[in-house]
This record gives C-alpha cells, structure tokens and sequence, in this order.
C-alpha cells in the first residue's frame, strides 16, 4: 500500500548510536494529516487520495476551497497535496493520518522545496571555475564564451547566471530512526530540503 504523510521541518540535530557515533538527523513534524477527497478510476480515471495538513483561518480559504471542506465535513487546512495509489478502499474520506502509518527502519522519500539563494553566478550556481587572478585577467567569476564561433548563437541549456534554488527537491532511501506518536515527529537519518518550518512529504520509497 502507498503511504505518505505531510510535515514540517523542525531543524537538525544529532542522535548518538548504541557504538558511540553520531549520526546527523532531521526532526519533522509529521501530521497529523486528514484525507479531503478520494479519486478513483471510474469517476476521475486513476487512483488518488487528497491530504490536507496545517490549521488555517477560515477567513484566508478562497471558496472553492471552503466548499470542498464543507463537503468533506472537516475543517479548513492551509495544505492539500494528492497522492496516487492503487486502491482507495484503504482510505476513508475524513480519516486521520498519523506518523504510525511508518515505522523505525523504514525506508522513505522526501520532497520539499530547497533553499532559495536569489541570483548567483555560475560559479555558485553551477561549481565553475574561476578565471586567472593576476596577470592582468579581468575575467575572475565570469562565465565565458556562451556561444560558439561557427554557428554564432546560444545553444539551449547553456549554463549561466540566474535564480538558484526553490525548486522542487526529492531525497530519497532515506532512514527513519526514530519515530514519537505522541508529538507527531519523525526523525530521519541525514539531510532534506528547505528551511525550517517548510511542507514536507514523506512517502514510502519507490526504489525498494
């Protein structure tokens, strides 16, 4: 069965292992998430579940989405993501989703969105080189040549300067160590994207 959960991210600490070693982890506050709708191959063409996380005023709600509250008979969430899966039957419209639906050791993907670094240079952006720093170059971070002398134009997918960064990120084979029912929190081994405070979705791995 397709699990997933939506969280936030709480921050990064460290847990030491039974031998003594540190191991970097990230705490995510996972859930408590409710399904808003259910989709299914005869009436919408394939398999899904709409899950909705985070309190959120009424007031800030558009009124599609007020509606499709009202008719789900739950309260407003300020996120709702769709998760595609083979049968729905394992979910019910109102059904609570908590971090229980993993376990410790099991293996997860989570996507998130990275960090934003506004616009860089190449260098930053992509790992360039620099230029010469003495001898009279003055070409230290830039880019160099962006076409070519026969053709005489940019050829698409040319690396150069721009935005880096809020782009939709997926880590995956990622460990969980440890898991509190109570808070809702999911710890993982290792790193995953965005800032704290940032949505997350953790699903189950697909290169399992």
């Amino acid at each position: 069965m397709s699990k997933a959960i939506l969280g936030k991210k709480v921050g990064m600490t460290q847990l030491l292992t039974d031998d003594g070693q540190a191991i970097p982890v990230t705490v995510i506050e996972a859930g408590p998430c409710l399904v808003v709708q259910k989709k299914t191959s005869e009436s919408d063409g394939y398999n899904a579940v709409q899950i909705g996380f985070g309190a959120i005023r009424e007031r800030l709600v558009n009124k599609p989405d007020k509606g499709r509250f009202a008719k789900s008979g739950i309260d407003p969430l300020r996120f709702i993501r769709e998760i595609r899966i083979e049968n729905t039957d394992d979910y019910q419209v109102g059904q609570e989703v908590k971090v229980d639906i993993f376990a410790i050791g099991n293996k997860v993907d989570v996507v998130g969105t990275s960090k934003g670094r506004g616009f860089t240079g190449t260098i930053k952006r992509y790992g360039f080189r620099r230029g010469p720093m003495t001898h009279g170059s003055k070409s230290h971070r830039q880019p160099g040549s962006s076409g070519a002398l026969g053709p005489a134009h940019t050829f698409k997918g040319k690396k150069s300067p721009g935005r880096m960064g809020t782009a939709r990120v997926t880590i995956q084979n990622l460990e969980i160590v440890k898991i509190d029912v109570e808070r809702n929190l999911l710890v993982v081994k290792g790193a995953v994207p965005g800032i704290r405070g940032s949505l997350l979705m953790i699903k189950n791995n697909i290169k399992a």
